[in-house]
């Protein structure tokens, strides 16, 4: 998790705004974010089965190696395309990537689950968070102090460089990780809910055998959880309109040099990091959906701040708080999911939820430029980050 800190606090973080000092407009910006949502809404089922047929471990591996050499392409493009074909290039290297990233994911997360026991499992998290938040940190400040200071675009070469070597070493440790119970393998009358009490191979192949039968459940919509899909739903969506729009708000109307935008990303992930520390007592005392809720009504002021900022001083303020508002939703929303779903049937439901978030991604990022590009970048945040507040709203009313 430290090394993808460092590949998250340089290429991941600085990717859009390389776009946008290309000259990318926030349709193109939008699209190099919505990319991975449609790979992930076409091949999920696919990637599923192909991991169902191969040991997790090898296929999350593998396909880590494949989707991270994308970020090694990132650095020659200067030499090869001008600025505007880099644009073009960034968003087929985003769709291609999106193919091993979606096999990448659905298997990692298989992978944790039989290699952490239960009761560790918020303590890893926890622990990752922590460990992710500050390699970012220090990541971020030092790409922008690089980028600041080394012509364009060979600052931004190095800055892919520093993340390409981060996200090699991520991989390497992959390699390592093995499941808890590899030498004393669950007999198969103990798989009965999660692969949780199996081995790799055991426990992914019974939840994707459960994931192809009950993917798409219609009848989830006839239970209470349609009021949860539908508020973040919502959420998302209000979520994900906004984002194409911040590294061009940064670059075109604030004038940040990149080592202010990474000043900005690091105190964002500072507060991330002290809110993450008190998440377990602030979810204890008011529970994961109020939690969840009063996060993404905080999540608002980011955009809506921002809309009204004139320089430096105004965003690293906004950073401080935005970093916060997220620190709640990012640790409580994955809990209040799992109150919301059974036990006994956890993927057909969180399947629905998968679809849900990736539709919200996939529409926010093309209908957030195409409404700025018709009002305004600074009314389109004010509008959408009062969607934000509103959707918080629905989540603590009736999610």
């Amino acid at each position: 998790m430290g090394w993808f800190g460092i590949l998250s606090g340089s290429s991941l973080a600085f990717l859009a705004v390389y776009a946008a000092r290309l000259g990318a407009n926030s349709f193109q910006i939008g699209l190099l974010g919505a990319m991975p949502a449609v790979v992930n809404l076409l091949f999920a089922i696919p990637a599923s089965q192909w991991l169902q047929k191969r040991a997790i471990g090898k296929a999350v591996f593998w396909t880590s190696v494949f989707y991270r050499f994308g970020y090694l392409l990132l650095i020659p493009l200067p030499w090869f395309f001008p600025n505007q074909q880099q644009i073009w290039v960034l968003i087929l290297l985003a769709l291609l990537m999106g193919i091993p990233g979606t096999a990448l994911a659905v298997g990692f997360n298989a992978m944790f689950a039989e290699a952490v026991p239960a009761s560790w499992r918020a303590h890893v998290a926890g622990t990752r968070n922590v460990v992710l938040s500050i390699v970012y940190v220090i990541t971020s400040i030092v790409c922008g102090v690089i980028l600041n200071n080394v012509p364009f675009p060979g600052g931004y070469q190095i800055v892919f460089g520093i993340g390409f070597l981060g996200a090699v070493m991520s991989s390497y440790h992959l390699f390592f990780v093995r499941p808890l119970d590899q030498l004393n393998p669950a007999r198969p009358d103990d798989i009965n809910i999660w692969p949780h009490t199996a081995g790799w191979n055991q426990g992914l192949r019974y939840w994707l055998r459960e994931v192809r039968q009950k993917l798409i459940r219609v009848d989830i919509w006839r239970t209470p959880f349609r009021r949860t899909l539908s508020v973040l739903l919502f959420f998302h969506l209000a979520q994900f309109l906004t984002i194409p729009l911040f590294p061009i708000y940064f670059v075109n109307v604030l004038h940040l040099n990149d080592q202010q935008i990474g000043i900005g990303t690091a105190a964002f992930y500072l507060t991330v990091l002290i809110g993450s520390m008190q998440l377990a007592r602030i979810s204890n005392r008011w529970g994961h959906r109020t939690a969840t809720g009063i996060g993404v009504a905080l999540m608002s002021l980011y955009p809506i701040l921002l809309a009204f900022s004139s320089g430096f001083v105004h965003y690293l303020g906004i950073s401080l708080i935005g970093g916060l508002a997220w620190a709640l939703v990012g640790g409580a929303l994955a809990n209040y999911l799992l109150e919301k779903t059974p036990d006994n049937d956890r993927p057909a439901y969180l399947a629905w939820y998968n679809i849900v978030l990736n539709a919200a991604i996939l529409a926010g990022s093309l209908l957030g430029p195409a409404v700025a590009e018709k009002i305004g970048l600074g009314s389109a945040l004010l509008i959408f980050g009062i969607l934000r507040l509103i959707s918080g709203a629905a989540i603590l009313k009736w999610g």
